[in-house]
Order: structure tokens, then C-alpha cells, then sequence
């Protein structure tokens, strides 16, 4: 009988960080693409006051205790439109938003500003 002989299995080298069997999270994916692409970069930018704004209705939904089904039948729209604006992928009419605030019984603020991204204070003027 011919001899059998066995090489050894090289392991894997280790891996500092712990590995999630689900993969990374979406912020740290969202990190590494925008290292990697500048037109990733640029969308997110170019998505960034939907998104604030998206973070905003949710809150104050949430807040007012409401499903995305009452806050549209309060707005007079769909829940599609809700779902959209709390995507945060889409732009909204200053209409819809007026139509927001009165649902939250509360005012739609609008402003310029002059100053670069990084100042944080704003002129702001209530629209009603």
C-alpha cells in the first residue's frame, strides 16, 4: 500500500478586529466608500439636508407618538409621501413642509445663510 502523507493546513492570519458574521455597519461601509469615491462623496453631500430634515419629521413624529399612516392622514397626504420625506433621499416642497409643521402644531422656520458650513449660527425668520 502506497504511504499517504498529509501536508500541514496553513491558517488564516488573525484578524486584529472582530469580524460581525453580518458583515460590517452601515456607517462604517458608508465610511470607507466615501474614503474610496469621490462620487460617493459628492451624494452624500448633495443628500445631506434631506437626510437632516428626515431626521427631524421622524423625531418629531415619534415624539408626538404618531405611525407614518396618522402623520399623513394630519399632513392630507399618502403614507408613500411620509415614507418618502423620512427616507431621506428626496427633496420636499415648502408646501408639504407648512403642511408638516401644522401637523406638529408648530412653525416652519426659514433662513439664509452667508456664512461657510462650519458656522453654526443661523438668521432665521418663521414663514407662516
Amino acid at each position: 500500500m502506497p504511504k499517504m502523507t498529509t501536508k500541514p493546513v496553513a491558517k488564516p492570519p488573525k484578524s486584529k478586529k472582530p469580524v460581525s458574521p453580518i458583515g460590517s455597519t452601515h456607517r462604517a461601509g458608508s465610511h470607507r466608500r466615501a474614503r474610496n469615491s469621490p462620487a460617493y462623496r459628492e451624494e452624500l453631500q448633495r443628500l445631506a439636508p434631506y437626510e437632516g430634515l428626515a431626521r427631524i419629521v421622524i423625531a418629531r413624529r415619534q415624539a408626538l407618538d404618531l405611525t407614518q399612516q396618522e402623520l399623513a392622514e394630519r399632513v392630507g397626504t399618502s403614507h408613500s409621501v411620509i415614507s418618502r420625506i423620512e427616507s431621506g433621499q428626496h427633496p420636499t416642497s415648502v408646501t408639504t413642509l407648512r403642511r408638516l409643521a401644522a401637523a406638529f402644531e408648530t412653525h416652519l422656520v426659514v433662513g439664509f445663510s452667508d456664512e461657510p458650513e462650519s458656522i453654526v449660527s443661523r438668521e432665521l425668520v418663521a414663514v407662516s
